[in-house]
């Protein structure tokens, strides 16, 4: 966490409704009718909320995210969404009083506030918040839990389990604590692993991202661990926002991060890393090791520089554009996109990626998103251009494209490797009749088996999925493509027009 910027992060609920008409779909039942380029498919409606750091968990027929300052909200459908809770105050309804109740938090890091929280069920049928407190301007933070017998509370303090920023004593693991060495005890997710052990997975900032094994039933770490296993950061790198998606299709533990700093200026983007051990080690598309990935001390606090070439980097500021000049067409886009939580539906491909984000000149306004994941041939994950609006997954008959529904202008968006406040707009590219690719970028493509992208752009092969979008600006379904390559850069298409 930026521990800068989040402490004057004003999270409020806000409720904001932007309708195109149509019915929206659960995700589960997203099949709807003949693509045709995606005009078919019905139009959505959006009812949109803000909560920060958005932590999902799906609970009484209803996805529930929870976040900083105790905001919470829900949605049936991933699409109209309603405020539960917001601000730490007695009268949030997720506590009695959680200002009493979590006083104990409060006391150490000395604040008045919690940043991101992740609920999970337990074992008996119950709800257990994990929360954290942090001081702010450094790694003094408290993480403890609550438990509940329904998902909107009221959460009753279970304590203190973990702590950071105790300068000069013994940490966790017994030795003097180092934030260069040592984590951040906040952003915590808990997540059950393919073996069926509960993992407790956090940090922000300071000595890098840790995973500790919980006890299924009282949620507190095995003894022994101390801070648990290292699995990226340190030296103060801008990484934070851990959460893991394990996906029964590839095998595979991905490990969901957030780069830079969250406020508008910050740069914040989504990365990820894989590996076929909840442990690790966790690579990138180019093999390099995510332990390694940390800030060098030499440098400047908070050197970017230093982790800008780790993982894949699946999403960050950037800005469709249509047309030039003053009568050029500005949106969709997003600015510091960031803390990511995702849902997969169990034996589908629906698959989900929930994370806040900013937009182009409003400042530090934010609100929720949602997204589609899709995985390439190799089994990476790449995110839908446009906002979920209700289709299908890739490859299902209502999503797939026809070649003729492809040809065309396009707008490119290049993600890059940066950790930059710059926002990426997108260029005019051409997909040809004959396979080619011409504008801004030159080179090959390929539509395969109605859904698959291959893209051979300046020399590069990229690997995806074309599918329906719903684009905002233009309130239309359009083809969309999402690609991703061998060196950690994800691109996006959205045909024009």
């Amino acid at each position: 966490m930026n521990p800068l910027s989040r402490r004057r992060l004003l999270t409020s609920t806000l409720v904001l409704t932007t309708a195109a008409g149509g019915s929206a779909l659960l995700p589960a039942a997203a099949q709807a009718g003949p693509v045709g380029g995606g005009t078919d498919l019905p139009d959505p409606s959006f009812t949109d909320v803000s909560v920060h750091d958005p932590s999902v968990i799906r609970a009484d027929g209803q996805f529930y995210v929870f976040g900083s300052h105790l905001a919470a909200a829900r949605t049936p459908d991933l699409l109209h969404w309603e405020g539960v809770a917001d601000l730490v105050t007695p009268e949030n309804p997720l506590f009695e009083d959680v200002t009493l109740e979590l006083a104990e938090a409060f006391e150490w890091a000395n604040t008045t506030t919690l940043w991101a929280a992740d609920v999970t069920d337990t074992v008996d049928g119950r709800f257990r918040m994990y929360y954290c407190a942090c001081e702010g301007s450094s790694p003094r933070s408290a993480m403890g839990s609550a438990i509940a017998d329904s998902i909107e509370g009221p959460y009753v303090d279970e304590g203190v389990f973990l702590r950071s920023g105790m300068w000069g004593e013994p940490s966790e693991d017994g030795t003097i604590y180092d934030a260069t060495v040592h984590p951040n005890v906040i952003d915590p997710h808990e997540f059950v692993d393919a073996e069926g052990r509960h993992q407790l997975l956090y940090g922000s900032y300071s000595g890098g991202i840790f995973v500790l094994e919980v006890d299924p039933v009282t949620g507190r770490p095995l003894p022994g661990q101390g801070y648990g296993t290292h699995l990226i950061g340190g030296n103060h790198a801008r990484i934070e926002a851990p959460y893991m998606l394990y996906s029964e299709q590839t095998g595979y533990y991905y490990l969901l991060l957030t780069f830079g700093g969250l406020d508008a200026n910050g740069g914040y983007n989504i990365r990820v890393g894989r590996s076929r051990s909840v442990t690790g080690p966790y690579l990138d598309p180019m093999g390099q090791d995510l332990r390694e990935c940390k800030a060098d001390p030499s440098l400047p606090l908070f050197d970017d520089a230093s982790i800008e070439p780790y993982a894949l980097k699946l999403m960050g500021n950037h800005e469709f554009v249509t047309g030039t000049g003053e009568d050029a067409v500005r949106g969709p886009g997003y600015v510091s996109p960031g803390h990511v939580s995702a849902w997969a539906e169990p034996g589908t491909e629906n698959v989900f990626l929930i994370f806040h984000a900013r937009f182009p000149r409003t400042g530090e306004f934010h609100q929720v998103r949602v997204h589609r994941i899709h995985y390439t041939r190799d089994g990476w994950p790449v995110v839908s251009p446009h906002r979920y609006a209700g289709e299908a997954a890739a490859g299902a008959k209502s999503t797939r494209l026809k070649r003729a529904e492809v040809v065309g202008s396009w707008r490119l968006v290049d993600h890059g490797r940066a950790i930059s406040p710059e926002i990426v707009d997108s260029q005019e590219i051409t997909l040809a009749q004959d396979g080619s690719v011409s504008g801004a970028v030159t080179g090959t493509w390929r539509l395969e088996a109605g859904h698959r992208a291959v893209l051979q752009i300046q020399g590069q092969r990229f690997d995806g999925v074309f599918t329906p979008g719903w684009d905002e600006t233009a309130a239309a379904w359009t083809p969309t493509f999402s690609v991703m390559g061998a060196d950690g850069r994800a691109l996006w298409g959205s045909k024009a027009g």
